[in-house]
Order: structure tokens, then sequence, then C-alpha cells
């Protein structure tokens, strides 16, 4: 079990405005944050489950890592209690087959009508790169579609090999739709998020081009990979795997599923950014990593529900 951390909730995330991807607000201390209960995945190869319990537990959740394994074996009442769970990143099942396909598979069959009740009883999903594509495989993003309580929506939209072959880590600048549903979005200024991105299948493709439109019109394309300009961008490196329009995450119509390829947990603390020296000395060193952002929302999410 992770505890809450209450000295680490900062009162405000930037000592200075430039680039604030987040208002100061979404970093304020969350009221009833202690009640919220997480669920973080792990096993099989999944190998970012501590830094994603690390994040929800800076929220002030009540986090705790389970294997899948353990999570199975609780039946179909596994996820009762649980308002957050999150498929983490890492390689599951050596990424035979496709990215995140088996492990999908398994939670596809044992797990599948617990997620849908999870979700349509207000629960939260965040899927983490190799997380996101398994929730991709799932279809609970972007769940074009689905119908409440009538299970999983069927695949429209996967992640396959990057345009440049081979597995390739970076960090990114994500540009954010202001204008999506995700809870996880909530205050967010419009300004450039900086996170790490790795992986090797990370290129997001639509079943249609009016699955592609519908995403783009009802704004469920959370983030697109962006260049120097703060542009959307299709061009290496700026977009590691050549994603269309630079897509880079996807949301459900409640907004309570998310999934994206880079990592937000590998951003938690202000020392993680490559360039954390020269904003210290600009003065827009932030009290708290700009990719914990994400995992704070989702705990204020549960709360003001």
């Amino acid at each position: 079990m992770v505890e809450a951390a209450a000295t680490n909730q900062a009162s405000h995330a930037g000592a200075g405005t430039r680039g604030r991807p987040w208002a100061p607000s979404v970093f304020d201390p969350i009221a009833g944050a202690s009640d919220v209960r997480v669920t973080v995945l792990a096993g099989y190869g999944l190998n970012c489950e501590a830094e994603t319990a690390a994040g929800f537990a800076m929220a002030g959740a009540d986090t705790e890592v389970v294997h899948l394994a353990d999570l199975l074996g609780k039946g179909p009442n596994a996820l009762e209690g649980t308002d957050v769970i999150a498929f983490t990143g890492g390689f599951s099942f050596g990424d035979h087959i496709a990215s995140g396909r088996v492990f999908a598979n398994r939670v596809r069959y044992q797990l599948g009508d617990a997620l849908c009740r999870h979700v349509d009883d207000g629960g939260l999903v965040l899927g983490i790169c190799n997380g996101f594509q398994t929730i991709v495989k799932l279809g609970l993003v972007p769940a074009l579609g689905r119908v409440a309580n009538e299970g999983l929506a069927p695949q429209s939209a996967s992640l396959v090999s990057n345009d440049k072959p081979g597995y390739w880590d970076c960090w990114v600048s994500l540009i954010p739709d202001v204008d999506t549903p995700s809870v996880f979005m909530r205050g967010a200024t419009g300004q450039p998020l900086e996170v790490p991105c790795r992986h090797g299948e990370g290129k997001l493709v639509f079943a249609s081009d009016e699955v592609r439109d519908e995403l783009r019109a009802s704004h469920r394309i959370v983030f697109r990979y962006a260049d120097n300009e703060g542009k959307p961008t299709e061009v290496w490196p700026h977009n590691p795997n050549g994603s269309a329009g630079g897509a880079a995450a996807l949301c459900d119509a409640t907004g309570r599923v998310l999934g994206l390829m880079p990592h937000p947990e590998a951003y938690l603390y202000p020392e993680n950014h490559p360039h954390w020296i020269a904003q210290r000395d600009r003065g827009e060193l932030p009290d708290i990593g700009w990719g914990a952002g994400l995992l704070f929302n989702g705990v204020r999410a549960v709360t003001q529900t």
C-alpha cells in the first residue's frame, strides 16, 4: 500500500508563469483525496507501476499496486471499491503478437464486465503507453457507439509500429485540446505539456476516416505531438511515431477513460526534466513535475462527483 503523502501536496505547481500547462489550482491539496482508492496494475512485463503509484499518492490518494493475476483471482467483483484503475507502461507479455494484445485478452475475458460496470458507475481508467495499447484493444477508448450496461465497445483504433522502426526514447511536447471532455484535463491552460515518451509501437491509427473525424469533432483526441513552434506535427522526432495529425491520446465520451502514449508519471519531480537547471535559473522551475497534473486531476475528479 502506498500511503498518502500530504507533505508533497504543494499549494501551487510553478515558480513562474511561462509555459505553465496547468492552472495553479490543479496542484492544490485535494479535500477527500485519502478516500479515493486507486488500483495500479503490475505484472507480466509491466514496469512503470512504482512511478504511477507514487504520482497518485502525491495527490493524496489511497493507492495500491496489484498484480493482474491477483486482481483476476478476486472474481467478478474485483474492482469493487476502486475509484481509479491505472493500466501502466512496460512490455506486457513481451509485446508478442502486438503491443498490449495478450494483456488485453486476459483482461477482456476475465475482467471485461467488471471494467464496464466500473466506468458506468463513474469510475476512472487511465492507460499509459502499454496501458494505452491495452485499453485501445479492449475497446475502452475511444469506445465509439458504446452504450452503458451493454459491454465493451468494438475496437476502432490501434497503436502500431512507429514509422521509423525501433524503440525510441525522448521527451516530447504535447498540445492539449482544451475542449476535451476528459476529466483528467481540467485546468489545462492550452500551453504545451512536456513529458517523456518511449515506445516502438505508438502510431495511432483508426478503423476508418469516419472514426478519426468523429473523434476530432468531439474533442476526444486529447493531446497532439507538437513541434518547436507549438503546432501539431507528424514530423520525427517531435512526433516519435508518425501518428496522423500528431494524435497522442484518446478519451471516451464520458471523459472518465483516458489513454496516452507519453509518460506523465515519469515527470513527477521538477528535476526529472532534462532542462531543470535552466528552468531554475529562469525562475520557471515548478514545485511539482508537470506530468503529475494528470494524476492530480484524476483524484480530484473522483472527489467532485
